[in-house]
C-alpha cells in the first residue's frame, strides 16, 4: 500500500502565502476530494505537490511512502509514483502521445512491449478517438479530448497516487462520464486519488471516500460524501464568510476606527 501524506504543509507564490497548515493523507484505493471556492488554494497544493516551478514551501512536508517529495525535482516525483492530471493540459508539438508515454515507461523501468495495442485498449474504454494517437501530444485537441488523453495516459503509467486538477473542467456529459468512471475503476486496482473539484457532478461518477473543504489555504472541515451535499445546499460562504468590502474599507481608511468593531 502506498501512503501521500502531507503535514503543516505552507507555501507561498510571488511572496504571497497561500496554503496555510495543510494536513492531508492519502492511501492506496481512496480517493479524497478537495473542494473549495476560487481562490482558496487548490490548485496551488496541486502544484506544490507536483513541484511546479515558482512555488515556494514555507514549512512542512510531503512525504510518498515515507521519502521526502520535496527534495526531488517534478520528473523524480513521476518516476516515484505520484500522476498530475492538468487542468490545462501543456500541447507538445512534435512529440507524439506514444514517444512521451514510451519515454515515460522507461524512466520508471516499465515495460513498452506492445504500447500501441495498450494505447488502442485504453482509448476504447474512455472513447477517445484512436486516430488522436498518432497525433502530437494534446495538439488540435479540444478541452474534452484533452482529459480524456490525460486519463488515458494516466492509465498506462499506473502511478500509486494521482492529483485530479479539475478533472471536469471543460468536460460535457459524456466525456465527465467516460473519465469518471475510468479513475474509479483504477482505484479498484490501488490507485489513489487526490480529486480538486467546484461542483459535485464528478463525485457522482467517481465517489469520494472523504471530502475535505479547503477556505482561505486551510481545509476547515472533512467529512463523508454527506459533505458533498452539504455544499451543494448552503455553498461554501458557511464554510469562509467574507469579510464586507465596505466595512473592511472603511476601517482601512479611518485611522480612528475601532479595531474590534
Amino acid at each position: 500500500m502506498s501512503v501521500l501524506k502531507i503535514e503543516r504543509l505552507n507555501a507561498s507564490i510571488g511572496g504571497k502565502q497561500i496554503l496555510n497548515g495543510i494536513d492531508l493523507t492519502v492511501s492506496s484505493g481512496e480517493v479524497h476530494a478537495v473542494m473549495g471556492p476560487n481562490g482558496a488554494g487548490k490548485s496551488t497544493l496541486s502544484a506544490v505537490i507536483m513541484g511546479k516551478p515558482g512555488y515556494d514551501v514555507i514549512s512542512g512536508s510531503v512525504t510518498l511512502d515515507g521519502i521526502d517529495v520535496l527534495a526531488m525535482p517534478t520528473w523524480q516525483r513521476a518516476v516515484a509514483g505520484l500522476h498530475l492530471i492538468m487542468q490545462y493540459p501543456t500541447e507538445v508539438p512534435g512529440v507524439s502521445l506514444q514517444y512521451a508515454l514510451a519515454e515515460a515507461l522507461k524512466a520508471r523501468n516499465a515495460s513498452t512491449t506492445d504500447l500501441a495495442a495498450r494505447l488502442e485498449t485504453e482509448a476504447l474504454a474512455i472513447n477517445f478517438d484512436p486516430r488522436f494517437l498518432d497525433r502530437p501530444l494534446n495538439v488540435d485537441l479540444s478541452g474534452g479530448e484533452k482529459k480524456r488523453n490525460e486519463t488515458l495516459q494516466m492509465a498506462i503509467l499506473q502511478p500509486k497516487i494521482a492529483v485530479l486538477d479539475e478533472l471536469d473542467s471543460g468536460l460535457d456529459i459524456d466525456a465527465l462520464r467516460d473519465c469518471a468512471r475510468r479513475v474509479e475503476q483504477l482505484t479498484h486496482d490501488g490507485l489513489g486519488a487526490l480529486v480538486i473539484t467546484h461542483y459535485s457532478r464528478l463525485l457522482v461518477e467517481l465517489r469520494p471516500d472523504v471530502v475535505h473543504v479547503l477556505a482561505k489555504g486551510r481545509i476547515v472541515k472533512t467529512g463523508g460524501p454527506e459533505l458533498v451535499e452539504e455544499l451543494e445546499r448552503d455553498g461554501y460562504a458557511a464554510f469562509a464568510p467574507e469579510e464586507p468590502a465596505a466595512a473592511t474599507s472603511a476601517r482601512s481608511l479611518d485611522p480612528f476606527a475601532d479595531p474590534f468593531a
